[in-house]
């Protein structure tokens, strides 16, 4: 059970919260003893592209931490404001300099361990011109027997690019859902 317990302090008042379960709740969350603001800790949403020119998809060379150095799908946190297909092509934009058209929601992968959902869309390069940001070292098209896979920084890129070749070959894609342990 994810149990992260990160709230300190309440952003109403500055005292110091206490965990509890709240009247007409079930769970444990930060209450503030002193105004009684209840605070709550949700999920963080990543969201990202398979972007796809022909039998090619872009991936970018991490220049950040975590995995540093190793292959990703241009993704990044969901921001207030946004919704979560604004944000996967404000991701593929920043982290790839890529042009697209967004196609559907193709995965939405719960990591529960560290508090994430992940949901990925399908998309359409409209050129293969890159401008890689700062957290991308290169941007570059990979057929599926180029992909790097020993290289690839995260388990839902990974399961997201198994998903998208299997339902290539189909020639049918599907939203596809799960859990990364």
């Amino acid at each position: 059970m994810f149990m992260s317990r990160r709230i300190k302090h309440c952003r109403v008042c500055g005292t110091a919260v206490s965990y509890q379960v709240p009247v007409d709740d079930n769970r444990e969350r930060a209450v503030c003893p002193a105004c009684g603001e209840i605070h709550y800790e949700n999920p963080i949403n990543v969201v990202g592209t398979v972007p796809a020119w022909g039998d090619q998809v872009l991936l970018c060379r991490r220049n950040i931490e975590p995995r540093k150095g190793l292959w990703t799908l241009p993704a990044g946190f969901l921001e207030l404001g946004e919704s979560t297909s604004d944000g996967a092509r404000r991701e593929t934009d920043e982290e790839a300099g890529a042009h697209i058209e967004l196609g559907a929601l193709f995965t939405v992968l719960n990591v529960v361990r560290a508090g994430q959902v992940h949901l990925f869309y399908l998309a359409r390069l409209l050129d293969t011109q890159f401008a890689p940001g700062p957290e991308t070292i290169e941007a570059q098209l990979f057929a599926e027997h180029e992909i790097p896979w020993d290289e690839i920084a995260f388990r839902t890129v990974r399961r997201t690019l198994e998903h998208y070749f299997d339902d290539r070959k189909s020639g049918r894609f599907d939203v596809h859902a799960g859990d990364i342990a």
